[in-house]
C-alpha cells in the first residue's frame, strides 16, 4: 500500500487535533534521515515520528522513543536552536498533496515572536524534511537537493521552497465535472490506472476503489466509458472527498493470516477474501502494519542465504533426476539385447560366415526380426555381446531405480525445509531449520555444537472454533515432534496431499470432533503448505495412531493408509492464534 494523499488526510487531521497548541520539548535525529519530536500539550505528552527514508518514508504519532547519537547531526542542532521550545499552531496539508506542513511560533534571541514551518514530504525516493521561514525560503532541510540531482527543485538553504509540479493531475478536492470527465475520456488506459494517473493523492489502490465504489470494472478502458458512467464515476468520487472533508476515516489493516497486506485510512469494498481490523487512529495503523512488515522482512532477509542454499541444493538434485530419468529411459531396451542372444543362440547356425545380420522369427512375438552382426565376430560371440549389454543395463536400471528414489527423497525433503523456510516467523525458526540443514550436510557446522542461548521456537497455536486446541508444525523437527510425541492416538492428524506443509494435530481429548473443527484444521494445513496461494487445496487426514515414521527417513516425513480427504480454501481469518 502505497503512502498517498489519502492517508496523509487522515494523518493531517489527528495530528491537527492532537498537538495543536502543544510545546516541542525535545527534538532528536536518531538515524541520518529521521526525526523525533517530542511535544507536550497541556499534561499530555506524545512523540512525533518523521522519517526521509527514501525506501520507506514515514509520519506517525508513537509511544515508542529511539536511541539517539552522542553528537546530535548538524540538522538537528538547528531545529533545536530557533524551534526547541517552538509551539505548535497547526498541522495542514495542501490540497491531497503528501506534504504536511507544520506551522510553528517561537521567540527569537531578541525575544521577538516568529514563525516558522516544518514540510514533511512523503514521496518515495524523493522524501525530504525541510525546515523554511514564514515566507517559504528554505533554512535547511534534512536531505540537500542540489541542481546536479534534481532539475525540477533545488532543495538547498537560501531557495524557495515550493511543491513540485511534474504531472499535470487534477485537485480531487475541488475539480469540476466537466474536467474531470474530460480528463478521463481523453485517456487510453485501464480504468483504475487512468484514476490515480489522473487524480492527485490517489494511489492504484484507491483507483481501484473509486471504480467499485461507481460499479465500474477497473480494467475497462476510460477512453471507452459513456457520459453516463463517467457521470457515476464523479458521484463516486463527490461521495469520497465529502468523507475526507468530513474527516470520516475509519483507519483498519487488511491481512491474509498473520501477514499484513494493505492498509487504508477509508473502509475498502475490495479484497473481501481478507481480514480486516480497525483502529482508532491513522498513526496505530501505519505503527502496526510497518512493524510486521518489518518483522517479515527481516526474518526473509535473515533466511535470504538459508533459502540460497536450499534452492541451489534443489537445482542441483532436479537436474540430477532428470539425468537419471534419462538413463533409466535408455536402460528400457535390455530386453531386446537378451531377446537377440537367445535367438542367435537357436538360429545362429544358419546365418553365413562374415554376416552382418540375420533376420529370424522371434518366437515371443511370432514377428520376424533383423538382428545385427559384427561380422568378424561368431554368432556365439555375437551372443554373448548382447547378453553382456543386457546384463550392465539391468545393472545399471537396478542401481538407478535406488538412485532415483534417494534423488527424489532429496527433493521432497528440499521442498518442505523450502516451505518451513516461507513460514518461519522467528529466529528461533530459522536457527531450527539450519540446524536440520547441518546435521544433513548442506550447511557446514562451524566450531563445536552449542545449544546454550540458541531462541526456542514452539509450534503455532490456534482455537478451532468449537474451542479445540489445535497445532501446526512450522518445519519438519516441530512436525516430528508434534506427530510422535505430542499427539495421543485418538488425535486427529492433518496434512496438504502431495504438498510440503506443515503437520497439524487436533486435541480430540478423546471426544468427537464436530465438522467445523474438521474445517478449521483442514484450512490450516492447506495454509501452511506450499498451496496456500492456491484457490483449494486437498488435505488428507486421519487419527494419528495410524500415521506410522518412515523407516530411516527424514524427519517429519510419514506413511499412512485408508485416510480421509477433503477439498477446501486455505483461509484461516477467523482462526484464533494463541500466544
Amino acid at each position: 500500500m502505497a503512502f498517498d494523499g489519502i492517508t496523509v488526510a487522515a494523518l493531517t487531521r489527528e495530528l491537527n487535533d492532537t498537538l495543536s497548541g502543544g510545546r516541542i520539548s525535545k527534538i532528536a535525529q536518531p538515524e541520518a534521515d529521521e526525526l523525533l519530536i517530542t511535544i507536550k500539550n497541556q499534561k499530555n505528552t506524545c512523540r512525533l515520528f518523521l522519517s526521509a527514508d527514501a525506501s520507506l518514508p514515514l509520519a506517525y504519532l508513537t509511544e515508542n522513543n529511539k536511541p539517539s547519537p552522542m553528537v546530535a547531526p548538524n540538522f538537528c542542532m538547528l531545529l533545536r536552536k530557533h524551534i526547541g521550545s517552538a509551539r505548535i499552531l497547526s498541522v495542514t496539508q495542501p490540497g491531497l498533496e503528501r506534504v504536511i506542513t507544520i506551522s510553528l511560533e517561537h521567540l527569537n534571541e531578541l525575544g521577538d515572536l516568529c514563525r516558522k514551518k516544518l514540510q514533511v514530504e512523503i514521496m518515495g525516493k524523493h522524501s525530504n524534511i525541510i525546515f523554511c521561514d514564514d515566507q517559504d525560503r528554505i533554512i535547511d532541510s534534512i536531505k540537500h537537493v542540489p541542481l546536479s540531482m534534481s532539475s525540477v527543485r533545488e532543495v538547498l538553504p537560501g531557495r524557495p521552497w515550493f511543491i513540485p509540479s511534474t504531472q499535470e493531475k487534477l485537485d480531487p478536492l475541488s475539480v469540476s465535472r466537466e474536467d474531470f470527465c474530460a480528463k478521463l475520456s481523453a485517456q487510453a488506459l485501464p480504468l483504475g490506472k487512468a484514476v490515480y494517473t489522473s487524480l492527485t493523492g490517489f494511489s492504484p489502490l484507491m483507483g481501484r476503489e473509486l471504480c467499485l465504489r461507481a460499479d465500474l470494472k477497473e480494467d475497462a478502458c476510460a477512453r471507452e466509458l459513456s457520459p453516463q458512467e463517467l457521470s457515476r464515476l464523479y458521484e463516486a468520487l463527490l461521495a469520497l472527498t465529502e468523507q475526507i472533508r468530513a474527516g470520516a476515516f475509519s483507519p483498519e489493516i487488511l491481512s491474509r493470516g498473520r501477514e499484513p497486506v494493505e492498509f487504508s485510512a477509508l473502509p475498502l469494498s475490495q479484497s473481501p477474501e481478507l481480514s480486516r481490523e480497525s483502529f482508532p487512529s491513522i498513526s496505530q495503523v501505519l505503527e502496526n502494519y510497518y512493524a510486521a512488515k518489518n518483522a517479515l522482512t527481516r526474518i526473509h532477509q535473515k533466511s535470504s542465504d538459508l533459502r540460497r542454499i536450499v534452492q541451489t541444493a534443489l537445482e542441483r538434485n532436479q537436474k540430477k533426476y532428470q539425468l537419471q530419468l534419462k538413463q533409466a529411459k535408455d536402460t528400457e531396451k535390455r530386453e531386446k539385447y537378451r531377446i537377440y542372444g537367445e535367438l542367435l543362440n537357436t538360429y545362429g547356425y544358419s546365418a553365413p560366415e562374415g554376416s552382418k545380420s540375420l533376420t529370424a522369427l522371434n518366437y515371443y512375438t511370432n514377428q520376424e526380426v533383423t538382428i545385427p552382426l559384427a561380422p568378424e565376430l561368431s554368432p556365439q560371440e555375437n551372443a554373448k555381446k548382447y547378453f553382456d549389454r543386457y546384463q550392465k543395463l539391468k545393472r545399471t536400471a537396478e542401481a538407478l531405480e535406488t538412485l532415483l528414489a534417494e534423488t527424489k527423497a532429496e527433493i521432497e525433503h528440499l521442498e518442505t525445509i523450502q516451505t518451513a523456510l516461507d513460514i518461519a516467523r522467528s529466529e528461533g525458526d530459522l536457527a531450527q531449520i539450519k540446524e536440520e540443514l547441518t546435521a544433513y550436510g548442506y550447511v557446514r557446522r562451524k566450531g563445536p555444537q552449542n545449544k546454550k542461548g540458541k531462541p526456542l521456537s514452539q509450534p503455532l497455536h490456534y482455537l478451532s472454533r468449537d474451542g479445540y486446541h489445535i497445532y501446526v508444525g512450522k518445519n519438519n523437527y516441530q512436525n516430528e515432534e508434534l506427530t510422535f510425541r505430542t499427539a495421543t492416538g485418538n488425535d486427529w492428524w492433518f496434512h496438504a496431499k502431495g504438498r510440503p506443509g506443515s503437520h497439524v494435530i487436533v486435541k480430540s481429548e478423546n471426544q468427537e470432533l464436530p465438522d467445523a473443527t474438521f474445517e478449521d484444521a483442514a484450512r490450516l494445513a492447506a495454509y501452511y503448505s506450499s498451496g496456500r496461494t492456491a484457490p483449494k487445496v486437498e488435505v488428507d487426514y486421519i487419527q494419528k495412531k495410524h500415521v506410522k515414521k518412515v523407516n530411516g527417513g527424514k524427519p517429519g516425513f510419514v506413511i499412512y493408509h485408508t485416510n480421509y480427504s477433503m477439498v477446501i480454501e486455505p483461509d484461516i481469518s477467523d482462526l484464533t492464534e494463541l500466544t
